[in-house]
């Protein structure tokens, strides 16, 4: 399919996992991406494999000068901007007695804040070029409790309640903004999380186990949402939480 013929992305976090996914499924679509990621050499390894329908930056989304300059590069390069992905994310395995202060903020900011400032640069720049589509990446961790996840899961349950805020704020302006929730996806994300535990294999065989359909969920089932969202097939879906999680939030 080619739904996103001629749309123009930025997708943050996409070095890797669910954003270097998404990113490879708008260019199939037909969309210019902008590959961001603080990674820089990770962005240019996905960007190059992409062709010539992905550019690649360097891009820290807790900083608002630099998320502001990605939006602006764009609108200078394209012309216009069509869709913003909001991905980039971190996470701790902590409760809350456990969580250091600094990793509270950590999460917070890359997480919260880089949400908040994606949209705060990439709204205005949507409206103005016709209208299009937001897509912040949320987490079950915002719908259901998850064991050891307390940061992780006020930053998700933020990123969900300001999607929804945003969406009444901006649809009106043609700009649909709407959030995705993820079950546990096999990405790096996976082994980092893990690494903190004891016995890192048995905390990855505990994270499959409690999905109800058998495994993880994929990169590429969480990019397939995103592409239905970012086209025209999904002018309807405002302010919505899209779950994908192979049937946890079914518990």
């Amino acid at each position: 399919m080619r739904r996103l013929e001629g749309k123009r992305a930025i997708v943050t976090g996409a070095g890797s996992g669910i954003g270097a996914a998404v990113a490879e499924r708008f260019v199939r679509e037909g969309a210019r991406v902008a590959v961001a990621d603080i990674d820089l050499e990770a962005a240019k390894r996905v960007a190059f494999g992409l062709g010539e329908g992905a550019r690649s930056y360097r891009l820290d989304v807790t900083r608002p000068e630099e998320v502001e300059a990605l939006v602006r590069g764009v609108l200078d390069e394209w012309g216009g901007l069509d869709v913003m992905v909001n991905n980039a994310g971190v996470g701790v395995a902590a409760t809350i007695p456990e969580t250091r202060e600094e990793d509270w903020l950590r999460v917070m900011d890359v997480n919260l804040k880089g949400t908040f400032l994606g949209m705060k640069y990439a709204i205005p720049a949507i409206r103005d070029s016709g209208g299009g589509s937001v897509i912040n990446m949320s987490s079950i961790a915002a719908l259901v409790g998850i064991k050891d996840r307390a940061a992780y899961s006020a930053a998700k349950g933020g990123i969900l309640a300001l999607t929804r805020a945003a969406a009444i704020d901006h649809v009106e302006e043609g700009v649909r903004v709407n959030c995705i929730a993820p079950g546990t996806v096999d990405t790096p994300w996976i082994e980092r999380i893990t690494a903190g535990y004891e016995d890192p294999a048995a905390a990855r065989a505990a994270m499959q186990a409690r999905q109800p359909h058998g495994r993880f969920v994929t990169p590429e089932e969480i990019a397939a949402m995103a592409a239905y969202l970012a086209s025209e097939e999904a002018e309807s879906v405002v302010g919505a939480c899209m779950v994908v999680d192979g049937g946890m939030t079914a518990r």
